[in-house]
Formats: C-alpha cells, structure tokens, sequence
C-alpha cells in the first residue's frame, strides 16, 4: 500500500472530508452565483417577478431563516449519527462502527447541510439595502439558497430512511462481506498461474544470518508496500522477510522485519524500510480480509451471548461467512516466497485457507452452547464448502472444522433426537471428505 494510497483510505473513512468538499463547493458556488449577478439581465425580478421579486430586507430573511434551520437539522442529523454509532456499537460490535463512519450517504448528507449554511453565510453578507450604500441583491444567488433549501429538505427524508435501514443487521453484514469480497479478489488471484516451489523446497536456500529491524511505533500492521519491498530488497541484493501478518499488533521497538546479512543497516536505510510498513490504531480490510472475517463473527458471538440471544442473527452472519469461503475455497493463496532472476529476495507472511475457515467457524461452534440452528447452518456451510473442492488439503482443513463442531453438538444438544440427526449429517460429511480410518472409527463411536 502506498502512503498516497493509505491517505486515502483514511480520509475516506473520515466524517469531516466529505463534508468539507461540500462546504468548499458550496462557497464556490455561492461566489460564482453573486458574481454572475452582473453577466446576466438586471431586469430579472420584472421579467419573472415570482422568482426574483423579493427585496433586500426579503432576501435577508429568507437566507437567515435558510441558514438557521439548516444548523439546527445539522445537529438533528449528528445526533442520529451518534445514536446509530452507540447502537451499533451495543448491540453488534464495535469493530462495526468504522463501517459507519465511512458511510457514504451519511458523509453527504452532513455535508450537504453544512455546506447551505455555508452557502447562505456567504451569499447574505453580500446583500445590501440603500441604508448600507448602493443596493445589490444578487438574485441568482438567493434562489440557488432556495433551491438548497428544498433539496436540503429532500436529503433529511432520505437520511431518516437510510439510517433506519443501514441500523439493520442485514445492511451491516452486506457492507462487511462487501469490502471483505474486495479484499479476498485483491489478495487471493483467481487464476493459479505457474505454482511457486513449496515452503519445504525453500528452507535449505533461506539465508542463514539475519539482521532485525525495529518497529518506529506501536499499533496494527495495515498495510505494506510489496512493490517498494521487493525494490528495496533487490536494490541492495538482500532477503527481507516480514516478522508479522497484516492485521497483527505490532509492539514499538520489537522485531518488525528481518535483513539477511551479517551488516545491519543503517539509520537511513532502515527509515527507508520502515516506511513500507503501515502502523494505524485500528485493523483495516483493505490489505486485511481476515479483519472482514472478525467483524461478522463478532456480530454472531454477539448474537449469540446470553444478554442478546438471537440465533436468527448468527445464523445470518453464517451465511455471509459461507458466500466469503465459497469465494475463498477455489482461489489460490499466494506463495509467501517473492524472488527475482537473481533468487529468492521476500517472505512475507499471510493467512491461508484453514486459518481463515478456523476464524469463521470455530468460535461460534464453541459459542453456539446447544442452537440446534447454528448447528444446523455450520453444517450446510462444510457441505457446500466441501462440494466446491477436491484439494486435499483444504479438505483435510474442512474435516478439522467438522471435528470441532461435532463435539461441540455432542456436549450441547439436549435433545437426543436433535444431535443424533446432526451428528448423523456430521457422519455423512465425513465420509464425503475421504476421512481417515481413525476419524471414521470416531463418528462411528459417536
């Protein structure tokens, strides 16, 4: 990730830059129109006396009254934002509140208001009566503020229903499993291409001596910049190999990369280095698709707490779990080995299939505590990831899943008849991922 990139992802994510090119492009527009007074026909109020017939003392009114009541429905609309965060953040979780901050709708809207309170400062401070000097009342200008005014009254209606419908669950899932689908085509390729050797065909040519390179801060590994890190590394004719994942918390002063070699770099270099990497406060799912993963799980985990209790909401973020590891199952995981002509010159760590299935699935078997329905949707999402591929491996990964869930149905399930028929359709599965005998001779025993 570049640092232009990083900077704007942040700003996107920001409740004041949208609202501020709003508010830019409203005193624009409010200078425009005040000057356009004198490039058109002053004789407008005669010629369309319903439009621009209102005087000076009129004219002031109106915009005060304009700007007025667009600060007091600022404040409404902030409110509701507010109330909508702490909502959100009760009630699902607060890693969903980033989502809402970097609404877009809610963005404008907030703008919107703010920039015709801006328009109307602008454009009254140039009316003058005779008492004042010579007379001008720009009359384009006062109906562009009327016509804001109205399209200012359109957008409150469209925000009331927009946070009524972004508070629920169903919107937040969608804009989650939204920005993770991003994230899973941008880091995981469809096509194979030519396969990379394997980890194990690389561990006798790794580089023997290795140099550490501390982290400048504290705070989470968002981003970094593959294209500088393999320039830097081959520049110098060196291995970088990262110490940490995106997503992982990252301590100031610890070990943030490894430099083959015996010579440590100096002071200029490692600066260098240390600005690929980008350290924020707050994981992101731009580089970070198992952050999109957390965020639905923890809306299932707080579903599926005693104080909340709503199955029907974690069997919802199943589901969306399910369409993120479809999507996910037949894509190929990128070697953590980057080389050159010349050799091997990065290794980078990242998340694999299993990892990922495990963070999806596990906690909320283990939290399930006897929901015949969650149960019930674990099972379909093995099946369907089990139905989408013949690797072996990631089969196997599958088959660890169906261990946990299955001792965690036979523990659970109160109902005999309930947990034999789950653990029966668990029996199936098994047999569909070519189990080994020993895992065979287990659900037999269950």
């Amino acid at each position: 990730m570049s640092p232009l990139r990083e900077l704007w992802l942040r700003l996107q994510a920001s409740l004041w830059f949208v609202p501020t090119l709003v508010v830019a492009g409203c005193i624009v527009l409010a200078v425009l129109l005040v000057e356009s007074h004198g490039w058109v026909d002053a004789d407008l109020a005669a010629r369309w006396p319903r439009l621009f017939g209102a005087g000076t003392d009129g004219a002031r009114s109106m915009l005060s009254a304009i700007a007025t009541s667009m600060v007091t429905v600022a404040g409404v609309v902030f409110s509701m934002t507010l109330v909508a965060l702490s909502l959100a953040s009760s009630q699902y979780s607060p890693r969903v509140l980033r989502n809402f901050m970097s609404d877009r709708p809610t963005q404008l809207v907030l703008g919107v208001f703010v920039g015709i309170f801006a328009y109307c400062l602008v454009v009254l401070r140039t009316v003058r009566s005779d008492d004042d000097g010579p007379a001008f009342l720009p009359s384009l200008a006062v109906l562009g503020g009327v016509v804001l005014a109205l399209f200012g009254v359109a957008m409150l209606i469209y925000f009331i229903h927009h946070v009524a419908t972004a508070i629920q669950v169903s919107s937040i899932l969608e804009r989650i499993a939204g920005d993770t689908l991003q994230a899973i085509d941008r880091l995981f390729p469809q096509v194979l291409g030519k396969e990379l050797p394997a980890e194990e065909a690389w561990q006798g040519r790794l580089p023997q001596h290795w140099c550490e390179v501390t982290a400048p801060a504290t705070g989470y590994l968002v981003g970094v910049d593959d294209a500088g890190l393999l320039d830097f590394a081959v520049k110098r004719q060196r291995v970088v190999q990262l110490a940490h994942c995106i997503g992982d918390f990252v301590i100031q002063d610890r070990p943030l990369v490894r430099v083959s070699g015996t010579e440590p770099l100096d002071a200029a270099e490692a600066r260098a280095l240390c600005r690929l990497f980008s350290l924020q406060p707050q994981r992101t799912v731009h580089q970070d698709a198992p952050y999109g993963v957390q965020q639905i799980v923890d809306v299932a985990l707080k579903a599926l707490s005693p104080g909340i209790n709503d199955p029907t909401t974690a069997v919802m973020c199943i589901d969306h779990l399910c369409a993120l590891l479809v999507r996910l199952v037949g894509r190929h995981v990128p070697s953590p080995y980057r080389s050159d002509e010349q050799g091997l010159r990065v290794v980078a760590r990242g998340p694999d299939f299993e990892a990922l299935t495990a963070l999806a699935l596990d906690a909320i078997a283990e939290h399930a505590r006897g929901d015949v329905e969650v149960f019930a949707r674990l099972l379909h999402t093995l099946e369907t990831l089990a139905a989408c591929t013949a690797e072996p491996a990631r089969r196997q990964a599958l088959l660890r899943r169906l261990v946990l869930i299955t001792d965690a149905v036979a523990r659970s399930v109160e109902s005999p008849q309930r947990r034999e028929d789950l653990l029966a359709r668990a029996c199936t599965l098994a047999a569909q991922l070519d189990a080994a005998n020993t895992a065979g001779a287990r659900w037999a025993a269950g």
